[in-house]
């Protein structure tokens, strides 16, 4: 797997383990192969091949020793809807390292992070694709109908805190002593004892596709609101800071200029962005915002077309998430209503 204009090129065989029968319409697009294998035995594939799995999937037995290990997982900037409502994604991420909610070991993304020079022309162009996504008000999942969301007239300071599904590998990987949502928000409670205290729940869970954190129904009890509905992007705008544990919605407010801390290890903190409560000592490097905006947005994740099917540009992806929102009607399509109960997941 090297570099390519709009992501990896693949040499040899390519196969994929793992995905289901929905994300496999997708495989061929995002990987630029339309010779892509479904496997399920090891033993079945090549000597000297790629092989696909999809997030933590561990690897198939009879695997060769030789073959490149790609892990494969949802983009920052996905879709108008929810990944668990089967909602088609916009990007992905292909990484022959690890996975970048993995803080155990470098991902790809934190070696380019670390290693990599940003020159002025991917700044610049970095730079334009993170204030157009904050002037559009654009998230990972772009919900519709949400409800708008304004900060109290009492003057104090608001702090958000994002739920995440405590049970995603990105909790068992990506955090350090606090590992649940409610031990995030009694830790910010104590942190900010005077702020206004915003607790949302992670969309999936509102949404009844995942389940709760452990003692999340006693949320209301160490903050001053709980917002299940609220659009994010309106919630990110009006915050003075937001406090996470792994959640990308803290690289999201950086794109906005708030004031993140890292309870955790996501893949944005220990550049000097953040205020890190865990210490990462190997990602040693400083880095400004439209470098980290560089990597994150422009290199690591692969983007594709809903309109082609092919591989595109970040921009280009844009111009569809863009059109997408505009063409999507207000609040839940029935089918997904009714389809939900069959799909949610512990």
């Amino acid at each position: 797997m090297r570099p390519g204009a709009l992501g990896p090129v693949f040499d040899g065989p390519v196969y994929a383990q793992g995905f289901s029968w929905r994300k496999r319409a997708f495989v061929r697009g995002f990987t630029g192969r339309g010779d892509v294998r479904f496997v399920t035995d090891g033993r079945a594939m090549a000597p000297g091949s790629s092989l696909l799995l999809w997030g933590s999937a561990p690897v198939p037995p009879g695997t060769s020793a030789d073959t490149r290990i790609v892990r494969v997982e949802d983009g920052f900037l996905r879709s108008v809807g929810l990944g668990a409502d089967l909602t088609r994604p916009l990007s992905w991420v292909l990484d022959d390292r690890g996975i970048y909610y993995d803080a155990r070991r470098p991902s790809a993304l934190e070696v380019l992070l670390q290693q990599s020079p940003f020159d002025a022309a991917e700044r610049a162009r970095a730079a334009a694709l993170r204030e157009r996504i904050v002037r559009e008000g654009l998230t990972k999942y772009n919900l519709a109908g949400a409800q708008p969301w304004h900060r109290p007239a009492n003057g104090r300071r608001v702090v958000l805190v994002p739920g995440q599904v405590e049970t995603d590998a990105a909790i068992a990987w990506g955090t350090g002593a606090i590992k649940t949502n409610l031990g995030l928000l009694q830790a910010v409670r104590a942190a900010r004892p005077d702020a206004w205290l915003v607790y949302k729940p992670h969309p999936d869970v509102v949404a009844g596709l995942r389940g709760a954190g452990a003692g999340e129904e006693q949320a209301a009890a160490h903050c001053d609101e709980v917002v299940r509905q609220g659009a994010m992007h309106e919630l990110l705008a009006q915050a003075d800071e937001l406090h996470v544990m792994s959640s990308l919605a803290g690289f999201e407010a950086l794109l906005r200029g708030k004031a993140v801390t890292c309870w955790g290890l996501p893949f944005y903190a220990g550049w000097g962005l953040t205020e890190d409560r865990e210490a990462i000592p190997r990602r040693s490097r400083r880095l400004a915002l439209d470098e980290l905006v560089a990597g994150a947005l422009l290199r690591y994740p692969v983007y594709c077309s809903r309109i082609t099917g092919q591989r595109c540009s970040a921009e280009q992806a844009l111009d569809d998430l863009l059109q997408w929102r505009a063409d999507q009607p207000p609040g839940d399509r029935w089918w997904r209503r009714w389809l939900r109960p069959f799909i949610a997941r512990p």
